[in-house]
């Protein structure tokens, strides 16, 4: 990767006006590049793109795009992903230096130890990790099949799933396997949607429906107020990013309390707008999602940076995991 830090200067005044907009679309003409943006992208950023949504819905995208150049507006394991799913296609991310906490929370050396302890387990990688441990990994996953990938597996088989302990253990107890053991990673934004707030804000707004993902340290503290009654069982809702959205457009709730990136609440809004959507913690902002600027992309865009590389040998051994969580993934989204 090239460090490119003193190049951004001349871009730091760049506004998302129509101008910016229209030079975004014709240089992306130029490169027959195809924009896709993550959910907790910036609003901005979420209307140039071409494609919305969650990483699974993307790398949907980015495999089968006519497009030669792919610019994924998003986290760096989101680029590398659509690079090992399309390795003769170029992958831009507008800001190398966009990484994810909960990518970093586990390493390929790391994960060869963990399966070292545990020979003949299967390893279930959430899609949220870098390509080195999604190659040593036997399938991946989102949050909307990681239940169903778990469940897959025979049951004498040891799971080792990373990184996310919040979501291995809402895998945990959905399945009630006892063999499945769970890496002690997090995203440290939804680790910090903690269960008061969650509490308080629920008791202030008693007919709101809650959506939780399931990364959220909060979950379980949603799934108590559940059981003790505090909240109604039919409100409280685990759902992962691309749930959300088929959610809020069935729900028959007037308000809903949001416990994700509070990127979130722009797509949602846009699905129901007659529904007050209100974030669980409103600092819930990841400043790596934040990073993808309307300054970085047009730079991005206008100079060919920053380019993702997969080294061939990784992205060969990554690639057949990626391909079943692609070929698993539900109807409803990703992470």
């Amino acid at each position: 990767m090239t460090a490119h830090t003193d190049e951004l200067a001349p871009y730091d005044g760049v506004v998302a006006d129509a101008a910016w907009a229209e030079e975004v679309r014709e240089l992306a003409r130029q490169r027959d590049a195809v924009i896709l943006a993550h959910n907790y992208q910036l609003p901005e950023i979420q209307e140039i793109a071409d494609h919305t949504g969650d990483s699974l819905a993307l790398s949907r995208v980015a495999a089968s795009s006519k497009a030669s150049t792919i610019v994924f507006c998003g986290v760096h394991f989101m680029a590398e992903t659509a690079k090992i799913l399309s390795p003769d296609k170029t992958v831009l991310i507008p800001d190398e230096r966009a990484g994810c906490s909960l990518a970093d929370s586990i390493t390929g050396e790391q994960l060869r130890d963990w399966k070292a302890r545990h020979p003949g387990a299967v390893v279930v990688s959430y899609v949220n990790t870098t390509a080195e441990v999604k190659a040593e990994t036997d399938v991946c996953c989102t949050s909307s099949n990681a239940v169903d990938v778990v469940a897959s597996i025979p049951a004498d088989k040891e799971v080792l799933f990373c990184p996310d302990q919040f979501l291995g253990a809402h895998v945990k107890r959905v399945t009630g396997r006892e063999n499945l053991h769970v890496w002690a990673g997090e995203c440290h934004v939804h680790a910090g949607i903690n269960g008061p707030e969650l509490a308080e804000r629920a008791a202030a707004n008693p007919d709101a429906d809650l959506f939780i993902h399931p990364e959220c340290g909060c979950a379980t503290s949603a799934l108590y107020l559940a059981g003790e009654g505090t909240v109604a069982p039919e409100r409280v809702k685990i759902l992962s990013t691309g749930d959300m959205l088929t959610a809020a457009r069935d729900t028959k709730a007037t308000s809903v309390l949001v416990a994700t990136e509070v990127g979130m609440l722009h797509q949602l809004r846009k699905a129901a707008p007659e529904i007050d959507f209100r974030a669980v913690n409103d600092r819930a902002s990841c400043r790596y999602m934040k990073m993808i600027t309307p300054a970085a992309l047009l730079r991005s865009l206008r100079d060919g940076l920053d380019e993702v590389h997969v080294d061939p040998e990784v992205a060969a051994r990554a690639r057949a995991s990626v391909q079943r969580m692609v070929e698993i993934g539900t109807p409803g989204g990703g992470e």
